[in-house]
C-alpha cells in the first residue's frame, strides 16, 4: 500500500491521530423520498474516523488520519479533500486491490436516515497492516482515536492492537464504540473483540446500544460503571433525548441535549467526537466539555452533509454563551 507523497517531516507530536474508515458519502439533495426517487446527489468526504479528524481540525487541532482508499478517481478525491479540510493526509494510503467505498443515505427527518454501505469485497481501510503505521507518531500523539469497525476483520484488527501496544494505554487513547452490525459476523464476535480492545484504551464513547455490545449493559449508569470497571478512565454514554452521561472514578456529569431542527443526524456523533478532542486537550471541566460536544453534534445535525458540516469553535461558543465559557476556564 502506498502513502500520500510529499509530507513534511514532523518535529512535534500530532494533537490527534485517528485510524479507520474513509469513503465517499453520496447524499441525496431531496428529503423525504427513497433513493429510487432521488434525482440529484451531493458528494462529500465520509467515514467516522476521517470525519472526527476533520471536526477536530475545525477547532484548530493538528490532526491526521490513518486510512486508505482505492486507486481510483474517488480515492484521489478523498486524498485531496482530507488535506483541503485541514487534516494531514500523509497516512492516507492507496490500495490497488480494492475500490474506494461509497455510502448512500436516505434523509427522512427528524430521525430516520437509512445507510447503504458499498464496501465489498473489502474496504481498503480494513486492509491496513502494521507496516502502514508510524508507531512513534501513534505513541506520541496527544489523542489517538479508533473505532470499533476497525476491529471487525483482519488485518485491521491486529493493526489496531499494534497501535495500542505502541501507546501502552497512554492518556487520551479513545475508542469510539461505533458498532455497525453489517460489518460483523455476529454480535457475539463483536462483543468479544470490543472487550479485548477496552483493555488498551482510556476513554470510551458510545450510545446505549453500543454499550450493550461493549459491556452487556444498556442502562446508562450501569454501562458507564461497567466501562470504568474495565479500566477506562472516562466513560461517555450518549442517551439520545436524555442527553449525555459521563463518569470517571470520582466524577459524574450529565448534560441535557441541545434541541435543534434536524436535517440529517448522521454526522452528529463525529462532530461530538472532534469537539470532545478539543475539550480534552484544552483541559476544560468535564461538564463544559460535554456541553461543547453536545452543541457541536447538534449543529452538524442541522446540516445535510457530515465532513463539511463540522462547526468551528466560535459557532459552538456563541450558542453556549459567555458565562459557561468563563466558568469552564476558571
Amino acid at each position: 500500500m502506498t502513502s500520500s507523497p510529499g509530507s513534511a517531516p514532523r518535529t512535534s507530536p500530532f494533537d490527534l491521530i485517528t485510524i479507520g474508515r474513509i469513503g465517499v458519502d453520496i447524499y441525496p439533495l431531496q428529503d423525504g423520498v427513497g433513493l429510487e426517487e432521488v434525482e440529484t446527489f451531493g458528494k462529500y468526504l465520509g467515514g467516522s474516523a476521517s470525519n472526527v479528524a476533520v471536526a477536530a481540525a475545525k477547532h484548530g487541532l493538528d490532526a491526521a488520519v490513518i486510512t486508505a482508499t482505492g486507486d481510483d478517481p474517488f480515492g484521489r478525491y478523498l486524498h485531496n479533500e482530507v488535506a483541503r479540510l485541514g487534516v494531514d493526509n500523509r497516512w492516507v494510503g492507496t490500495n490497488p486491490n480494492y475500490n474506494t467505498p461509497v455510502t448512500f443515505c436516505e434523509i427522512f427527518p427528524p430521525d430516520d436516515f437509512p445507510l447503504y454501505f458499498y464496501r465489498d469485497p473489502k474496504a481498503p481501510d480494513l486492509d491496513l497492516t502494521e507496516s502502514d503505521l508510524d508507531l512513534e507518531a501513534v505513541a506520541s500523539a496527544k489523542i489517538f482515536w479508533s473505532t470499533v469497525t476497525g476491529l471487525s476483520v483482519e488485518p485491521s484488527r491486529s493493526t489496531h492492537h499494534a497501535a495500542w501496544a505502541a501507546r501502552g494505554r497512554a492518556e487520551h487513547t479513545v475508542l469510539d464504540l461505533d458498532y455497525r452490525p453489517m460489518f460483523w459476523q455476529s454480535p457475539e464476535i463483536a462483543s468479544a473483540e470490543v472487550g479485548r480492545a477496552l483493555e488498551h484504551v482510556t476513554v470510551a464513547v458510545g450510545n446505549r446500544e453500543e454499550c450493550e455490545i461493549a459491556v452487556g449493559e444498556t442502562e446508562p449508569e450501569r454501562a458507564a460503571d461497567a466501562l470504568l470497571e474495565r479500566g477506562v478512565e472516562l466513560a461517555i454514554v450518549k442517551q439520545g433525548p436524555k442527553g449525555v452521561l459521563a463518569k470517571t472514578a470520582d466524577e459524574r456529569v450529565e448534560v441535557p441535549p441541545y434541541p435543534v431542527d434536524v436535517t440529517n443526524g448522521l454526522g452528529a456523533g463525529d462532530g461530538f467526537g472532534g469537539a470532545l478532542c478539543q475539550g480534552l486537550l484544552a483541559g476544560w471541566d468535564l461538564e463544559y466539555v460535554l456541553k461543547f460536544a453536545n452543541v457541536a453534534g447538534a449543529i452538524v445535525a442541522t446540516r445535510r452533509e457530515c465532513s463539511t458540516a463540522m462547526p468551528a469553535t466560535e459557532e459552538i461558543t456563541a450558542v453556549i454563551g459567555t458565562n459557561d465559557q468563563k466558568e469552564a476556564r476558571a
